[in-house]
């Protein structure tokens, strides 16, 4: 039975999740979406939105396992407060199911897919679309980053610690096509 894994980018105004399955050797990202809440006033609102969807997503899909990105900075206390407290409400839905949530950092999450934790949000989107077949190639950030938070923990499940890969030598800005061409285990056949 293949992994389905589910990577959740936990957010009080939008959260990202992906579905993450291996089929015939090709990684498939089966949904990747974003919950929108801007409309829902209440923070309170937002969080029990937050639980009620991931909880149903769960039980559609079934996955075997499921990863969270952990916020770690922010320049406004309140804000990562909510983040925080948006967090919690997507592991209690996983715990509420009977599954384990993971916990990743964004820097371990970036490092796993592009061997560098301070890649931007388009270096990741880059890699992903090289190394899984995408529902849609326009994908939110927020959902792209759900993907990414899964790619982690497939990766770590296989043994390939994500906190541990070796970085490549031509860790240069805006240097991917060398990258690519010196890691070419890491990139889908195009």
């Amino acid at each position: 039975m293949p992994e389905v894994i589910l990577g959740i980018d936990p957010g009080s105004r939008i959260t990202g999740y992906a579905v993450l399955t291996e089929e015939h050797g090709k990684l498939i990202a089966l949904r990747c979406d974003v919950l929108k809440m801007a409309h829902i006033e209440e923070h309170s609102d937002r969080l029990q939105f937050i639980f009620e969807n991931i909880s149903g997503i769960i039980k559609s899909i079934k996955p075997t396992k499921c990863a969270v990105e952990t916020p770690i900075y922010g320049v406004d206390p309140q804000a990562m407060l909510k983040l925080g407290r948006a967090q919690a409400a997507a592991i209690l839905a996983i715990k509420n199911c009977g599954l384990e949530a993971t916990e990743y950092f964004p820097k371990v999450v970036k490092k796993s897919i592009t061997g560098n934790g301070n890649a931007s949000k388009d270096q990741v989107a880059f890699m992903l679309k090289k190394m899984v077949t995408l529902p849609d190639e326009k994908l939110p950030s927020d959902a792209t980053d759900a993907l990414a938070v899964a790619w982690c923990h497939m990766m770590n499940n296989r043994g390939i610690p994500a906190s541990t890969k070796k970085t490549h030598q031509n860790n240069k800005k805006g240097d991917w096509s060398a990258f690519v061409e010196q890691n070419p285990d890491r990139v889908k056949g195009v």
